[in-house]
């Protein structure tokens, strides 16, 4: 009766060590990070009258679209948000 037991609390603490290995808040080890595609060699420059540049990084709705999307650096990303606001309120978007 004890055996059977302790093998029934054996297996409950299997099941929840392996529940806790497949955890969605670890990090994925084979994920890479993209690279800026506005910093680095022949990268466009950020301007408030480049509006081709400024409408791929709006939505549809009209807002700015988060840096872990687009994968723009945080630098920049204050650039095109600063740059975009300045279109906005100059009437060019």
């Amino acid at each position: 009766m004890k055996h059977q037991n302790t093998m029934k609390k054996n297996k409950k603490r299997q099941s929840q060590s392996n529940f806790s290995k497949l955890s969605i808040f670890q990090p994925n080890k084979f994920r890479f990070k993209k690279k800026c595609p506005l910093s680095g060699k022949g990268a466009p420059k950020i301007d408030y009258k480049n509006l081709k540049l400024l409408k791929k990084y709006v939505s549809e709705n009209g807002k700015i679209l988060p840096s872990r999307i687009t994968s723009v650096s945080q630098k920049k990303q204050r650039e095109l948000s600063a740059s975009i606001k300045r279109a906005r309120n100059l009437g060019l978007m």
